[in-house]
This record gives structure tokens, sequence and C-alpha cells, in this order.
């Protein structure tokens, strides 16, 4: 983990306007919207709201068998989780220079400079410190479903993890009552313990329920409620995270996209702010919840327990699990349903199936080029990567037509997205030259086209980010 000194909040402005746009930037940005949208949608949130993103294996084949790497994983997530608490994250810094402030000799320096000065310090070496007010719902988080218009809960007194197999939920302790994180070994026989559980799967397994359009979801949560499950849902609630674990190896990159994204929806809490998925040959992603918060700071978390795992894992492949009694350390949630909620649970896994049965998902891998390439040449990777769908969909359909693509605003408190338009008049004419007539441009003149588009299409990122 890396610990700094917090920097204060500053967007990234232009040098005549650094005063106006940081006052700005003390009032909320999009903060009230941003959570009516989501709340408010009634669809499912799964395919339309949440997103997964994968972790690459381990580089160290044996790490990647499911308990140690499920066991690792647990434990750098916990460890990020205090480091957080206690204020020592470093913080979200955009340089507009790094070669001058992303260096261990700035961040030293800066370290000790008070915090009434530290503001000057970053704005001399052109480094602005981004909102991170999302990361508090990280941890102990969940969207609980309303009539009408869900809401966001958080418990950080819950010490707890979530755990899921074959539809079954779990919870131990992770956090002692001291908030030091319990021993790696003890966290390790706890999830060899629910590994080796030969409890069948479940009949009527909860979390496809939170597949459910919204409001349906939230009338059979209160019926939940009213038959004496208060207290097993506020567990999975206020558990620190859920952890699934999955039955199934992966077969390819498009089988984990399927599994990641939605997997069957029994072994699944989709309402958590995140899940940490881990199949049976130790794949691994990360799939949330998208009302409290965006990818900057999931992909941060990510980045952060990847690299924890990797190169300071804390069990190892034939490491010994502590010995100690995780049959009582280990809670199963049990549930009382009636006939209203089975039928429930069964329409629900009937409108999930149907759901995802109407997704394709396909993937080209192209390997002649890539954005070291592209940035040799002077051009922007994504500015291309936006160019080429314009492209395709020429190609395909014969014309050229609205996109949309998302830039973070966190340059700003409580800051979002903000959208880019890449169609432009540029990509029109660019698209055209390359799809309908390449043989009437000089390589010069394509070339000039595509330079244009990069150019144009960092200032429309530039300005989207500062909300112009």
């Amino acid at each position: 983990m890396h610990y700094q000194k917090s920097l204060p909040r500053l967007p990234i402005p232009k040098l005549e306007d650094t005063i106006r746009r940081y006052l700005a930037a003390q009032k909320p940005l999009l903060d009230g919207p941003w959570f009516d949208m989501y709340l408010s949608a009634r669809d499912s949130v799964v395919l339309n709201s949440n997103p997964f993103m994968s972790f690459n294996p381990d580089p160290k084949e044996e790490y990647n068998e499911q308990l140690v790497r499920s066991a690792n994983m647990v434990c750098s997530a916990v460890r990020f989780m205090k480091t957080l608490r206690a204020g020592l994250l470093e913080p979200e810094v955009f340089h507009l220079n790094p070669a001058k402030s992303d260096t261990d000799s700035f961040k030293n320096f800066i370290r000790w400079v008070p915090p009434s000065l530290s503001w000057y310090g970053a704005y001399m070496v052109n480094a602005y410190p981004l909102d991170m007010s999302q990361y508090f719902r990280l941890f102990n988080s969940t969207r609980i479903p309303k009539r009408g218009g869900d809401e966001l809960f958080s418990d950080e007194k819950g010490r707890h993890l979530l755990v899921m197999r074959k539809g079954n939920m779990y919870v131990f302790n992770v956090v002692d009552r001291d908030g030091n994180m319990v021993k790696p070994a003890e966290i390790h026989s706890h999830l060899k313990y629910i590994l080796s559980d030969s409890t069948q799967a479940a009949s009527f397994p909860l979390g496809i329920l939170t597949s459910e359009n919204r409001d349906v979801w939230a009338g059979l949560r209160e019926k939940l409620v009213a038959t004496g499950n208060a207290e097993a849902l506020g567990l999975v609630d206020s558990a620190l995270f859920c952890l699934c674990l999955d039955e199934e190896s992966m077969r390819d990159h498009i089988h984990i996209s399927h599994n990641m994204l939605h997997g069957d929806g029994c072994n699944r809490w989709y309402d958590k702010s995140f899940s940490i998925i881990i199949a049976k040959d130790g794949q691994a992603a990360i799939n949330f919840e998208h009302a409290w918060g965006d990818g900057v700071a999931v992909l941060r978390f990510q980045n952060e327990v990847f690299k924890d795992t990797t190169e300071k894992p804390l069990v190892h492949p034939g490491s010994a699990p502590a010995a100690v009694d995780s049959a009582s350390a280990v809670r199963r949630l049990q549930f009382h349903l009636d006939r209203e909620l089975e039928n429930g649970v069964q329409k629900a896994k009937e409108n999930f199936d149907l759901a995802i049965s109407k997704l394709t998902i396909d993937a080209m891998e192209f390997k002649k080029g890539g954005k070291e390439q592209l940035k040799k040449s002077k051009l922007s990777p994504d500015a291309v990567a936006q160019l080429s769908f314009q492209m395709a969909f020429l190609r395909q359909y014969g014309q050229t037509v609205a996109t949309y693509e998302s830039c973070s605003t966190a340059a700003f408190r409580h800051g979002r997205t903000e959208t880019i338009r890449p169609a432009t008049v540029h990509t029109k004419r660019c698209s055209h030259a390359f799809v309908h007539e390449p043989s009437k441009h000089s390589m010069e003149e394509l070339r000039a086209m595509l330079n244009e588009c990069s150019k144009y299409h960092s200032q429309l990122t530039k300005e989207a980010a500062m909300g112009v």
C-alpha cells in the first residue's frame, strides 16, 4: 500500500482561472442528479448499470489456486480499508508535469509541508489532488431497494465478510474488536471451511432477488423483513464486501466476461458496493454497484489489491491454515421463506435467464499496434479508439452516429462523470476519407486528418473534465 499525507482538493485549472475554479470546486458538482439517476431507476442493476473489471492472473501460477488467491485478496482488501480509514492512503493526483510531481522526492517534500501551504507546493509543480469522497462507500455499504427510489446504506461498525458459495451465504469476522485484521492463517482456515462445506446449492438462492426490477425487489425485501429475516439481511448489508466463490473454471475471455458481468444470478448479491468474484481456477474480477461511485475508486482499489497480493502475499501455496474452530467462527445465514417469497425467487430466476439469453459478447484482438505506437506518433490512443468506432459503424451501416464517452469530473468536490461527445465534423470527415475514398487522399492528408481528430478529441476531454 502507498502511504502519504493527504493533500487538499484542487481542480485541474488553466493558470488564468485557477482561483475561480478552486472556489467552484468547493461546491458539490452533479451530486444529487447522479444519485437520483441511479437510485430512481427501476430496471435491474444487472446488465443495465453494474459493471465488472477483471484482474490479471497472478504471475506466479501456484498462487492462482482458488483458496490461496481468495485468502490473499481478502487480506489485501482489509489492508486497503485500514489504510483508507486511517487517512494514510496516497491521494489521487492529476499530474500535469509528472516528471516533477510524480516523484518520491516531491512526495517526501510535500509530506512535511504544513496543510495550509501544501496547496501552493502542489500548484507550483502542476499537481492537482482529486476528489476522493466516493471512497468511504467502498466498504460496509450496499444499495437498499425502496419503492420508487432506492437508498444507499453504510455501517462502518461491521467487522465481517460476506461469502457466497452455491447460492449459500456465510459470514465471519475479518477485523477484530480492536480494529486489527484477523490473522491471515485464520482467514485461510475459514475460507477453507466454506469451500469444503458439503451443504447443497441453495434451493431458493436469495441473491437472485437483487437482479429483479427494483420495485419488485423492494416489495419482496419488505416481505423478507416481515417474515423474520431482518437480522440476516442486516449482516448482508453491513458486511465489508462480498466474496463470491464460484464452482466453474473459466474457458476463455468470453466466458470470463459473461461470468463476471452476470453469472447465473444465484451466487451474487448485486446490491453490495462491490463483490470480488473468484472462479474455481482462480480467475478473478470485481462487479460493483454503480450508484455510490465510479470506476476511478474501484480501479484504484483493484490495482492496489493486485499489487499487494502479487508482491506481498500473506498466504502461500502449502501454507497451513490456523488451528482454529472455523465451524464456530463461520456462520451460514438461514432465511425463513414462505410460498410468496419462494415464488418470487423462482420468478426472478426466470426473468434473469430471459434477460441474459439476449446478451451476446464477442471480442477481437488486434496485435499489429497499440497505444505505445500511437503515442510515438503523437496521437491520442483514446481518440483513435473512438475514431475506430465511427469508421466501423460507417463501414457496417453506411453512416456515422452520435456516441457517448464518460469522463471523470473528480477535479470537483463530489464530481462524478461528464459526457464527452466523440462524434464531430472531424471524425466524420476522417471516417469517410478512410472508408469510402482512401485513394483520393495522400498519406500526408490522411495523417493530417488523424492529427486533427486527436487534437480536437483531447480538447473535448479537457473541457468535459472541467465542466466547460
